[in-house]
C-alpha cells in the first residue's frame, strides 16, 4: 500500500505540473491520496484513524483549496510576491515597451514556451514567389547581374556606374516595398530578400544599394505612416527612383543607444514660403548614413521638446521623425564615409537650427513622438529581410566559388578538395549553406505571414553575418593566394572587405547578442513574464495586483512544468518529447523539443534570479542567446526539409547540422550553468538539464568528409545549395571561368587518371620546357582526342589559378569618373 501510494503520489505529480493544472485539480489530487492513505491507518500511512490523523493527511489538499480561491491567494501568496517583485524585477522604460509593442510574437513564442506545437511551425508559408516576382528575378535581376563589373565599381569607381543606376531606377528595384497603388512593385518580403541576394552574390555594394530604400527608411515609413499628402507626393518619385531616400538615426554620442541621441527640436513659430507657420527648429548631427552622399530625401530621428505644449502631448513629447529635401535651407550633406573601403554611398549629414513645418513631419503631429514605435516596427521586419540576406547569398556565394576551386585545383597530384583539411572547411560550408538559405527564407515568410518578429530578426541577424565571416574565412584559407591576390578576377575580396560592416549595421553583433535577442525575447516571448512586469508597474495598485495574481499563478505553474519535464525529457535523451506522427527525421524534432524545454527552464530561472541585473550580466544573456537562436536555426533547417519536398539527398546535411546544433546548445546551456551566479540553484539546473551528464557529440569527420565530396562536381545538390545566386558559364567572367573550368575538368576526369598513373610511373615528365600531353600522345598513353579535351581542361585550370597584376602606377583610381554617378544617371 505504500509503495502503491508513493508510485501514485509521484505520477500525479508529474501528470499534473507537465499538465500546468489548475490549483483545484491539486488539491483534488491531494485530497484523494489523503483519503487512500487513512483506509489503512495500521499500516503506518497516518498517525491514527482519528480526527488528527485526518487533519493530518487532508492538509495538503486544504491548504492548495484555499490558495485556489482568489482572494486568499492574494493575500497569503501573491500580495507579498508582488511587493517582492516590484523591487526586483526590472522596470521597462519608455523606449523599450515601444520596443517590446513595436514586435509581434510567433514561432520564437512556442521556442520560449518550452513545448513548441509543430503544426504552428508548418504553418508557416512555404518560399514561394509569385509569376510575377519570379520573372522579376530571371528578367532585370539578372540582367543588372550581367552588367555589374565589381572590380570597376570598387576600384576605380567607387560606384556604381550611371548606366547601372539607370537601370535600377527604369526597373522598380527602389520600390520593391512601395505598393502598386503607389507605382511601387509591391513585393513580398521573400521577392525582396531574393532580389538582393542575386545582386549581392554579384557586387555586395551594389546589394546594399538596393537593399537600403527597400528596408528601413523613408520609403516604409511613408508607406506604414505617410500622411495622404506625404505619400502622394514622394511614394512614386521614390518607386521610380527620382528621390534617392536616405535615413539618418545613428550619430556621434548615439550608436547602439539610438534611443539616448543629441538630435533636438522645439516645436515653435517660424517662417516657412513666406508665412508665420508652427513648426520644428531642429538640430541635428548623424553618421555612417548609407546612401547620404546621393540622398535627394532626407529622413531623420529626433527628439521632440514642446516648452508651450503647442501639440497637447506635454512638453517631453519623445522621439519624432521628419522627412527633409536634401537641398532644403541649413540641411548639409558631410563628405563620404569609407565603410570597409566598400563602393557603397555612406556619409554624414547634419543641420543647425533648420526650421521645419509640421507637415514635414512623418505622419504628421498625430505621429509626433511616436517615432523610436515606428522604428521599431519597421526594424523588425526590415531586419529579418536585408542582412540575413546578405550574410546568407555569401555564404552560398563562397561554397560555389570554392566547391568549383577545390575540384579545379590541383596539389600533390590529387584534387585538393579530397583532402580532409580541405574537406573540414568545406563540409563547414556546405552545412552553413543549407543552414542559413533554410533561416533566410523562413524568417522573410514569417514576415510576409504579417508579423513583425523583433526577436527573430535580431537573432538572425548575429548569428548570419557571424556565419558570413566564418565561412568566407574557410573559403580564404582554401583558396590561399589566389584569394588575396586582389584585382579583376578575385570574387572572393570584396566580400571578405564588407564583413565587419555587416557585423556592425543594423544593431551591433556584440550588443544585438547580449542585450537584445534574450533580454528582450525574455520579455516579449515569455507567456507570463511581461504581464508581470506590466501589472508590477501598473499605477492601480488594485488593478496591478489583480493582473499580477493571475500572471503569477501561471507562472509558477509555468516554472514547475518547465522542471518536472526538463528532468524528464533530458533523463529519457527526448523519447517521449513531441514530434510529427512517423516522421523520418522525428528523432530530431524530439530533441528540438527536448532542448526548448532546457531552454526555458534555464530563461525563466535566469530572469527570475537576475531581475533587473539581466541587462548588466551581458555574458549570461548572451549564452542564452545563443541557445535560443540555434534552436530557431534547427527548427527552420527541418522545416526547409518540408518545404523543399523531403529531399532524400538532404538528410545527411540536415542530420550534420542537427548535431552541431545539438553540441553548440548544450555547450551553451552548460556554460549558462557553470556561470550562474546562485551556488544552489546552479547545483539544482545541472541535475534537471543534465541529469545523466554532457553527452552531445557534434558531426562526425566521416560524416563531414561524406559533405565535402558531394559538392566536388556539378550536381542538382550543389546547383540547390547555392540557390539565389548570379551563375554565369562565361569564361570571360570571374565566376564563369570556375563554372567553365569545372565543366572540362570534370569531362576530362577519366583521361586525367590515365595521365596521372603515367606520371607516377614516370613514364612521361611534367616540366616547363616539356609538353607532357603531347608526350602521353606520342607514348600512347592517351589518344588524340582525348588531348584535346585534356588540354582544354589543363588550359582552363591555368586561367582559374592565375591571378591579377599590374604595372607601376596602373593601381591609381581613374579620376575621369563622375564623382556623383546617380546624379549623372539622372542627369
Amino acid at each position: 500500500m505504500v509503495l502503491a501510494l508513493v508510485i501514485l503520489s509521484v505520477l500525479a505529480f508529474f501528470v499534473l505540473a507537465i499538465r500546468q493544472s489548475a490549483l483545484w485539480q491539486w488539491a483534488l489530487a491531494a485530497a484523494v491520496i489523503g483519503v487512500l492513505a487513512m483506509l489503512r491507518p495500521e499500516e503506518g500511512l497516518a498517525f491514527s484513524s482519528n480526527l488528527l490523523g485526518w487533519i493530518v493527511a487532508l492538509l495538503p489538499a486544504l491548504v492548495l483549496a484555499l490558495l485556489a480561491i482568489s482572494p486568499i491567494r492574494q493575500a497569503l501568496l501573491t500580495g507579498p510576491a508582488y511587493k517582492m517583485v516590484k523591487s526586483i524585477l526590472p522596470r521597462i522604460s519608455r523606449t523599450e515597451q515601444e520596443a517590446l509593442d513595436a514586435g509581434t510574437v510567433g514561432w520564437d513564442a512556442e521556442i520560449f514556451s518550452g513545448r513548441p506545437d509543430w503544426d504552428k511551425l508548418f504553418a508557416i508559408r512555404k518560399p514561394d514567389l509569385t509569376a510575377e516576382e519570379q520573372a522579376f528575378l530571371e528578367g532585370p535581376c539578372e540582367t543588372v547581374c550581367a552588367m555589374i563589373d565589381d572590380w570597376d565599381t570598387r576600384h576605380n569607381r567607387m560606384d556604381l556606374p550611371p548606366e547601372v543606376w539607370q537601370f535600377l531606377k527604369d526597373n522598380g528595384f527602389f520600390g520593391m516595398l512601395i505598393g502598386k497603388e503607389h507605382g511601387g512593385l509591391g513585393f513580398s518580403a521573400q521577392a525582396q530578400s531574393q532580389v538582393v541576394s542575386k545582386i549581392a552574390s554579384r557586387s555586395v555594394a551594389a546589394g546594399i544599394t538596393v537593399m537600403v530604400p527597400n528596408s528601413l527608411g523613408p520609403g516604409e515609413l511613408l508607406e506604414k505612416y505617410g500622411t495622404p499628402e506625404q505619400q502622394g507626393k514622394y511614394l512614386r518619385r521614390l518607386a521610380r527612383g527620382e528621390e534617392m531616400p536616405c535615413f539618418a538615426l545613428t550619430g556621434p554620442h548615439a550608436g547602439s543607444d539610438a534611443a539616448g541621441m543629441r538630435d533636438i527640436g522645439v516645436v515653435t513659430y517660424g517662417d516657412y514660403e513666406g508665412q508665420q507657420v508652427l513648426g520644428v527648429k531642429l538640430s541635428w548631427d548623424k553618421r555612417y548614413i548609407t546612401l547620404a552622399p546621393i540622398a535627394t530625401l532626407l529622413g531623420v530621428a529626433f527628439n521632440l521638446y514642446d516648452p508651450d505644449n503647442h501639440l497637447g502631448k506635454g512638453t517631453d513629447v519623445g522621439i519624432t521623425l521628419a522627412l527633409i529635401p536634401a537641398d532644403y535651407p541649413g540641411v548639409e550633406i558631410g563628405r563620404r564615409h569609407l565603410p570597409a573601403r566598400a563602393a557603397f554611398m555612406n556619409g554624414p549629414t547634419s543641420g543647425k537650427d533648420v526650421f521645419i513645418p509640421m507637415e514635414f513631419l512623418i505622419g504628421g503631429t498625430e505621429y509626433a513622438g511616436q517615432g523610436w514605435r515606428m522604428l521599431m516596427e519597421c526594424l523588425a521586419t526590415g531586419r529579418a529581410i536585408s542582412l540575413p540576406a546578405i550574410g546568407t547569398v555569401s555564404i552560398k556565394g563562397a561554397l560555389r566559388t570554392t566547391s568549383a576551386y577545390a575540384r579545379i585545383r590541383r596539389q600533390f597530384g590529387i584534387a585538393i578538395g579530397t583532402m580532409e583539411g580541405v574537406g573540414e572547411g568545406l563540409a563547414r560550408m556546405v552545412k552553413s549553406a543549407y543552414q542559413f538559405e533554410a533561416s533566410r527564407a523562413m524568417t522573410a515568410a514569417i514576415v510576409d505571414d504579417g508579423q513583425k518578429p523583433a526577436v527573430i530578426s535580431a537573432a538572425l541577424k548575429y548569428r548570419t553575418t557571424e556565419e558570413m565571416r566564418g565561412r568566407v574565412d574557410d573559403a580564404l584559407d582554401i583558396h590561399g593566394g589566389r584569394a588575396v591576390q586582389d584585382g579583376p578576377s578575385n570574387y572572393l575580396f570584396a566580400g571578405y572587405q564588407t564583413i565587419p560592416v555587416a557585423i556592425t549595421v543594423e544593431g551591433a553583433n556584440i550588443l544585438t547578442r547580449t542585450l537584445i535577442t534574450f533580454a528582450q525575447g525574455a520579455l516579449r516571448a515569455h507567456p507570463y513574464l511581461l504581464k508581470e512586469v506590466q501589472s508590477a508597474q501598473n499605477p492601480d495598485k488594485r488593478r496591478g495586483l489583480h493582473d499580477f495574481d493571475r500572471a503569477f499563478s501561471g507562472h509558477l505553474g509555468f516554472m514547475l512544468r518547465n522542471m518536472t519535464a526538463s528532468w524528464w525529457h533530458n533523463l529519457t535523451f527526448g523519447r517521449f518529447a513531441s514530434s510529427p506522427v512517423e516522421h523520418e527525421l522525428k528523432g530530431w524534432y524530439r530533441q528540438l523539443h527536448r532542448y526548448s524545454q532546457s531552454f526555458a527552464l534555464a530563461g525563466d530561472w535566469t530572469v527570475a534570479f537576475l531581475g533587473g541585473d539581466l541587462k548588466r550580466k551581458q555574458m549570461l544573456s548572451g549564452r542564452m542567446a545563443d541557445v535560443f537562436s540555434d534552436l530557431y536555426l534547427l527548427s527552420t533547417a527541418l522545416k526547409r526539409y518540408e518545404d523543399d519536398g523531403r529531399m532524400p539527398e538532404d538528410i545527411p546535411v540536415i542530420d550534420a547540422i542537427a548535431r552541431d546544433r545539438i553540441a553548440s546548445i548544450q555547450k551553451g546551456l552548460g556554460e549558462v550553468i557553470d556561470n550562474f551566479p546562485s551556488p544552489f540553484l546552479r547545483f539544482a539546473l545541472g541535475v534537471l538539464i543534465f541529469p545523466l551528464g554532457r553527452r552531445a557529440r557534434p558531426s562526425s569527420d566521416r560524416e563531414n568528409y561524406r559533405l565535402a565530396k558531394s559538392v566536388l562536381g556539378q550536381s542538382t545538390f550543389r546547383d540547390r545549395l547555392t540557390r539565389g545566386i548570379y551563375v554565369t558559364f562565361d569564361p570571360a567572367d570571374r565566376t564563369g571561368i570556375l563554372e567553365d573550368a569545372l565543366v572540362k575538368v570534370e569531362a576530362a576526369a577519366e583521361i586525367e587518371k590515365k595521365f596521372f598513373r603515367a606520371l607516377k610511373k614516370g613514364e612521361i615528365d611534367r616540366r616547363l620546357d616539356r609538353d607532357a600531353i603531347a608526350d602521353a600522345v606520342e607514348k600512347g598513353i592517351i589518344t588524340s582526342e582525348e588531348a584535346v579535351i585534356l588540354r582544354e581542361a589543363d588550359e582552363a585550370t591555368d586561367r582559374v589559378i592565375k591571378v591579377d597584376d599590374f604595372a607601376p602606377g596602373e593601381l591609381a583610381r581613374s579620376t575621369q569618373q563622375p564623382a556623383n554617378a546617380y546624379t549623372a544617371a539622372a542627369e
